[in-house]
């Protein structure tokens, strides 16, 4: 059977595809691939992990009905390397055979035994505005943790009552809240960061997307144009965040995002090799930035800043720092402080439903 379509459209794709492919060397070799299923003028593209499921449909002028699974990084490469005019794939009885005039590529075909596919949908599906994605999750994800011994960590919390949504971000080191109106069709639950970072890439011009909840398989389904993906809730109970959350403060610090973010920056260069930490000094009219080796007043940076309460001495890994101010360009930022050992609260102006807690680190006097 011979098919002929778009380079682009079947690149991009089978790319998609890929995303959500196992890469564990134990896993059977079906996870690994990308299942390509003809029928009705359709090529249906599966992937799994069995955390993720994918699935999406590319036209086909073919009415030709086949099933195979291929290895997708190389046939990747291959086409990548293609001019964007048509391609002519073959299907031969092991391999397949991609050509574009004189050039062709053979690639072998994975056994299609036993693939799993995403169970059928029977949930009702509930819209959402794109704009939740977009100007709220970010805020989140780069609190999550990437450890997978805590794998509720790895997740984006979902805690419901009956007027608030909290989404809360934690890797035991800093925390993100964001809260928002009860208004988003949401139960209580943990939603993996790495899935929602995969449904923000394919939101493009879409307004609003679909979505189900499947209670018996415990799946999470998002219908973004014609992407369908699935993720499996994460099990398990998370850690009582509220506890970590002040509920007293000594100092208050209003300080521009840019400048410090660029104050951070320069002390860092001599931070790196002693385990990333700058020291903060609150003082009456300004900050002072200071890498833990600092000496006197060499590498130095001071930045003005309005204070009100007592003055204060902190240090925290600056890594932590950029990456919570890296989501407030061009914003007053307000530091709430108690002593040298608690919590430290992060406030980006204007932005009232959202705040960030960094773990300060200790150091020795």
């Amino acid at each position: 059977m011979k098919i002929l379509l778009p380079r682009n459209e079947f690149l991009e794709k089978l790319e998609s595809s890929s995303r959500f492919t196992s890469s564990k060397l134990s896993s059977s070799t079906s996870l690994q691939g990308v299942c390509l299923i003809g029928e009705e003028k359709n090529i249906h593209f599966y992937s799994t992990d069995l955390n993720y499921y994918y699935h999406s449909i590319l036209k086909n002028e073919n009415d030709g009905k086949f099933k195979i699974i291929i290895e997708p990084k190389k046939i990747i490469e291959f086409l990548s390397l293609l001019p964007e005019t048509k391609i002519e794939i073959e299907i031969k009885e092991k391999a397949i055979v991609i050509s574009q005039g004189k050039i062709k590529g053979q690639f072998p075909l994975f056994s299609d035994q036993d693939f799993p596919f995403p169970p059928k949908n029977t949930e009702e599906r509930q819209k959402i505005k794109t704009s939740f994605f977009k100007e709220n999750l970010p805020f989140l994800f780069f609190a999550a943790s990437n450890d997978e011994t805590r794998p509720v960590l790895t997740g984006i919390n979902f805690v419901t009552d009956e007027e608030n949504l909290q989404l809360v971000a934690t890797d035991g080191f800093r925390l993100s809240l964001l809260s928002v109106k009860k208004d988003l069709p949401f139960s209580s639950m943990i939603i993996p960061t790495g899935f929602l970072i995969s449904a923000q890439r394919f939101i493009d011009k879409e307004t609003e997307i679909e979505f189900s909840y499947l209670k018996n398989e415990k799946l999470l389904a998002f219908f973004i144009g014609d992407n369908d993906i699935y993720v499996r809730m994460i099990e398990g109970e998370y850690p009582p965040f509220e506890k970590v959350i002040p509920t007293e403060k000594k100092t208050t610090v209003i300080i521009d995002s840019d400048e410090f973010l660029r104050s951070v920056k320069l002390v860092s260069v001599f931070s790196k090799e002693f385990s990333n930490i700058i020291i903060m000094e609150v003082e009456k009219d300004s900050v002072k930035f200071i890498p833990k080796v600092g000496q006197g007043e060499e590498d130095v940076v001071y930045q003005e800043a309005h204070v009100e309460g007592e003055t204060q001495k902190i240090a925290f890994n600056y890594k932590y720092l950029i990456d919570f101010l890296n989501q407030a360009s061009n914003k007053k930022i307000i530091i709430e402080l108690l002593r040298s050992d608690a919590p430290a609260v992060f406030k980006i102006e204007g932005v009232n439903n959202f705040f960030h807690i960094i773990m300060p680190v200790r150091i020795q006097e």
